[in-house]
């Protein structure tokens, strides 16, 4: 049986089968991944009872038309061709979602492949994933996170085309982030070796080193092995346990702080790939050299392998549920809903407090917001959260003048204050917003409804019998 959303009342089946595809698109690689998840009704909510993987794509050198526009038709017709050799049409896939990364997220890059599936709108979650987004997706892809709620702490280094990026995670959750200049393909030779790219990291790194590099001219083995050489150099003094940072020229953020307590370091991306011995092919460029030097570099906890790997970042499903919300919600006007596709961040509220200030919950949702690249973007986001403590004039004050504030670009650019919380204080907390705060915003405040970081959702119309409003939601299901 499989569920296709827009016919089909999901309310209604007790067990679900869903075809998924994921679709990572980056500045180097880009591949697929389909999947069916079979989904059973737990309570008021589904749940995914099993994974299989059905198929997984080639890997593609991302094709280009120039130094940064990819080569729309050349891509159709690589996603077309692994459609057909996974054995499905379009028709058959029910959800998905598309992961672009790097220049795939240029304006006219991003409008282009979005053409690439318009067929498949509102079925697909769309994600938009800059350093830290696409870090946190191949820290919880590649098992790490999950492998440190039995570990004090446990590192990700995710190594791709352009760049490497770190995650230390704690107690099942990321705990810190960093992105650094490190990448397999800052340079690529063709067969000859003669560089056919070369990116301004690599040019500068060469330059440092006296190395002559430039697009079109002969380079030797010698010379790439030293590229590999500085560049591991200068991320295992990043990212070595217990050592302290370079603060090297090549860090794209803030150094890690913590680095204290990893008991174990895995890896993912293209990289990771050579790592672990599992490359079948090369594809002229610096990664085997990278994990020759990563090797014998002394990191100073041991490595473990997972299954993640190069396919870390690409998620098994959109997974559809579907949940209805509490009676105590507020919604102002009435017609603030419907609204579909909205990324969930879940902020680590001061709930431990007795009292906590408004600024404290800005930076909260600031902080998340982040942690998700949404911070600069102007699109809508929910904000979910599980309430916890009394809730007192004081809390709930603090609570709705820091959101508001922390939402104040979003709201300007046009889009609803949307709030969805587990307990029943939505009501309560959007009366807060238009009676004491007298804020003259359209509001979305919700309750009763179970979230997660990752998590999209759509909110439907108010349910007149029971003033209720029902709430989809796409969890996105990672290849662990």
């Amino acid at each position: 049986m499989t569920f296709t959303a827009p016919t089909r009342d999901m309310a209604e089946e007790d067990r679900i089968v869903l075809v998924s595809v994921g679709v990572d698109i980056g500045s180097s690689t880009s591949h697929l991944l389909f999947s069916r998840l079979e989904l059973e009704r737990q309570d008021n909510r589904y749940v995914t009872v099993s994974r299989e993987v059905l198929y997984q794509s080639d890997i593609l050198l991302t094709p280009y038309l120039g130094a940064t526009t990819i080569d729309q038709r050349a891509l159709g017709e690589f996603i077309e061709r692994q459609y057909a050799a996974a054995g499905l049409s379009r028709e058959q896939v029910d959800t998905g979602a598309l992961i672009l990364t790097g220049v795939a997220l240029l304006r006219d890059n991003a409008r282009a492949i979005a053409d690439l599936f318009a067929a498949e709108a509102g079925r697909f979650v769309a994600v938009s994933a800059g350093d830290n987004l696409e870090a946190s997706m191949a820290a919880h892809g590649s098992g790490a996170v999950e492998l440190s709620r039995s570990r004090s702490g446990v590192m990700n280094v995710d190594i791709g085309g352009g760049t490497t990026k770190v995650v230390i995670c704690r107690d099942g959750s990321t705990a810190e982030l960093m992105a650094i200049d490190v990448g397999a393909r800052l340079v690529a030779v063709d067969p000859e070796g003669s560089v056919s790219r070369l990116e301004p990291a690599a040019r500068e790194i060469a330059r440092r080193l006296d190395i002559p590099l430039t697009v079109g001219t002969r380079t030797s083995p010698e010379d790439l092995r030293r590229l590999a050489a500085y560049m591991v150099d200068h991320l295992v003094a990043e990212i070595g346990v217990g050592g302290q940072t370079r603060h090297s020229h090549l860090l794209r953020t803030e150094p890690l702080h913590d680095r204290s307590g990893i008991e174990a370091i895995t890896f993912s991306g293209g990289v990771s790939e050579f790592v672990y011995h599992r490359a079948e092919q090369t594809f002229g460029d610096l990664g085997p050299l990278i994990a020759d030097e990563l090797r014998a570099g002394q990191l100073g906890a041991p490595v473990l392998e997972t299954a993640g790997g190069i396919r870390a970042t690409v998620i098994g499903a959109s997974q559809y549920t579907i949940q209805v919300s509490g009676s105590t919600i507020f919604l102002s006007p009435l017609d603030v809903v419907p609204v579909r596709n909205i990324p969930v961040v879940m902020p680590r509220f001061p709930w431990a407090a007795d009292d906590f200030s408004s600024a404290q919950v800005t930076l909260a949702i600031r902080d998340a917001l982040r942690r998700f690249d949404l911070l600069e973007a102007r699109g809508p986001v929910a904000i979910a959260a599980r309430w916890d403590g009394s809730a007192t004039y004081r809390r709930i004050q603090a609570f709705c003048r820091g959101a508001a504030d922390a939402m104040q670009p979003h709201v300007a650019a046009g889009h609803p204050l949307i709030l969805v919380f587990d307990s029943d204080i939505g009501g309560l907390l959007g009366l807060h917003f238009r009676e004491e705060l007298t804020a003259e915003l359209p509001i979305i405040s919700i309750d009763g409804v179970e979230l997660r970081e990752f998590d999209y959702v759509d909110i439907g119309a108010m349910i007149p019998t029971s003033g209720a409003v029902p709430v989809v939601i796409k969890s996105l299901v990672f290849p662990v």
